[in-house]
């Protein structure tokens, strides 16, 4: 990925983006629910900051920037995301960025939340 993708990637308003993963999830019988639990997992956010983040339109780089904490489990997500490995990625923030994308892959492929969430 160059460097001009990677700054339109970051960005991009997550508002934006995050209906398209329920939209993805529900296709396959997951729920918003589900979503929201990941995201808030990943990244110390509770459903009202994470709504106030979805409001206020922010960016990747933003919500990812104000996240009150990534999970110290995040380092357990490896995998191939967009043709990527998960856990080679060098950019800090890309890499956060394709953690979420792989855990809600994982979601619409029916993986249970346990071990969605690394437990």
């Amino acid at each position: 990925m160059n460097n001009a993708n990677i700054e339109r990637v970051y960005k991009m308003s997550f508002a934006g983006v995050y209906p398209l993963y329920i939209q993805k999830v529900e296709k396959k019988g997951r729920t918003k629910e589900e979503v929201d639990t990941i995201i808030c997992w990943l990244t110390g956010y509770d459903r009202q900051t994470l709504q106030r983040q979805i409001d206020h339109k922010t960016s990747f780089e933003t919500f990812f920037a104000e996240a009150p904490q990534i999970n110290p489990n995040a380092s357990k997500i490896t995998g191939v995301i967009c043709g990527y490995r998960v856990e080679d990625i060098e950019a800090p923030l890309m890499q956060k960025i394709r953690y979420l994308d792989k855990l809600i892959d994982e979601l619409a492929k029916g993986k249970a939340m346990e071990k969605i969430l690394r437990k």
